[in-house]
C-alpha cells in the first residue's frame, strides 16, 4: 500500500481528521490532479471538472478537521482515487 493509499484511507475512514498532516492532504491533492496555488497561509485547490475549490490552511503541522470533511466529501462526491478514474 502506497503512502497515499494509506492517507486516503484516513482521509476516508473519518476517524481522526484532527490528526491528517497537512503536507500529506495536500500532497494527496496534487497527486489526483489538482492545481494548486498559494496565497499567504492558504492552499487553495482546482481541478477541471470539479466545481469546488478548496481552500486549505494549516493548523500546526495538521489540517484543520473541517477541511478534512470537505475533501473527504469531494472525494467522495467526484469519486476521486477509484482505479478508473485516478
Amino acid at each position: 500500500m502506497s503512502k497515499y493509499e494509506k492517507l486516503l484511507d484516513q482521509v476516508l475512514r473519518g476517524t481522526s481528521d484532527a490528526n491528517i498532516p497537512f503536507d500529506g492532504l495536500c500532497n494527496l491533492l496534487r497527486h489526483f490532479g489538482f492545481e494548486m496555488r498559494i496565497r499567504g497561509s492558504h492552499h487553495i485547490f482546482t481541478k477541471d471538472n470539479i466545481m469546488e475549490i478548496l481552500n486549505l490552511q494549516p493548523k500546526g503541522s495538521n489540517a484543520k478537521p473541517y477541511q478534512v470533511k470537505q475533501v473527504r466529501s469531494i472525494i467522495l462526491k467526484y469519486r476521486i482515487g477509484e482505479k478508473s478514474n485516478g
